[in-house]
C-alpha cells in the first residue's frame, strides 16, 4: 500500500500562490479527483504529488508498505500521463514502448507486442509517432502509464483527444488495472474522467490564502 500525505501544502510562483493550506491523505485503492477550471492549479498539484516539483510551504511525505520513501525517490513509484509530457516523436511505436520499458517495468512483464495489442494499434507498430493522430498519441500515453508496474497512477485530463470508443477503451483498461493502486485524476469536471473516484479536491477551496497579502515564503 502506498500513502501520500500532504500537510498544509502550498505552491507559490513569484508572489502568486497557486494553492495553499492543503492537507489530505491519498491511499491505494481510494481514487481521488482533482477538480477545477483551467489555470486553477490542478496540474501543479498533480506535479507536486508526483514529486516533480516540491511544495513551497507545508510538507509532502510518501510511505510504501510501512517504509518511508524520500521525496526525491518518489518518482520511481509514479506513472503519469499528461498533456505536457511528450512522446519521442521520431520513435516508432515499438521503439517508444521499448524505451519506456527501460524506465518503468510493465505489468506482468508483458512483451512489447502484447502492449501494442492492448493499445489496439497493431497496424501502427512500425510507424513513427510524429505521424500519429492526437487521439492515437493520447492512447499511447494512457496505455504506457496505466500498464506500468507502479503503485501510483497519475492522470491529467485523460480523455483529451479521445472519441467515444476510445473513452470506453480507457475506462475498461483503467478498471482492469488499478484495483490496488493509488490513482489520482486531474479533470475539468468531465464525468468520464473522474466519476469513479471516491473523493475529490476542488482547487477553488485552496485559493483563499493566495492573495497578494501574503509575503513570499523562503525555505
Amino acid at each position: 500500500m502506498l500513502t501520500v500525505t500532504l500537510d498544509n501544502a502550498g505552491k507559490q510562483y513569484n508572489h502568486t500562490w497557486i494553492f495553499s493550506g492543503l492537507s489530505t491523505i491519498l491511499t491505494s485503492g481510494q481514487p481521488l479527483a482533482i477538480l477545477g477550471s483551467n489555470g486553477s492549479g490542478k496540474s501543479t498539484l498533480l506535479q507536486v504529488i508526483a514529486s516533480a516539483i516540491m511544495p513551497t510551504s507545508g510538507t509532502i511525505t510518501y510511505n510504501l508498505k510501512g517504509s518511508d520513501v524520500r521525496p526525491e525517490q518518489a518518482f520511481r513509484l509514479m506513472a503519469i500521463a499528461a498533456p505536457y509530457m511528450e512522446l519521442i516523436e521520431d520513435f516508432t511505436l515499438t521503439e517508444m514502448i521499448c524505451f519506456h520499458r527501460r524506465l518503468k517495468p510493465l505489468m506482468r512483464n508483458m512483451s512489447t507486442p502484447e502492449l501494442i495489442r492492448i493499445l489496439q494499434l497493431e497496424d501502427s507498430a512500425g510507424k513513427a509517432i510524429k505521424y500519429f493522430s492526437s487521439g492515437m498519441k493520447q492512447r499511447v500515453k494512457l496505455g504506457l502509464a496505466i500498464m506500468s508496474d507502479t503503485p501510483a497512477l497519475l492522470l491529467d485530463e485523460p480523455v483529451s483527444n479521445l472519441d467515444h470508443k476510445a473513452i470506453e477503451w480507457f475506462r475498461s483498461l483503467l478498471e482492469q488495472n488499478t484495483a490496488n493502486r493509488l490513482v489520482v485524476v486531474s479533470s475539468n469536471s468531465v464525468a468520464a474522467e473522474h466519476d469513479f473516484c471516491r473523493s475529490e479536491i476542488r482547487m477553488e477551496n485552496y485559493k483563499k490564502h493566495s492573495s497578494a497579502l501574503h509575503s513570499p515564503v523562503y525555505i
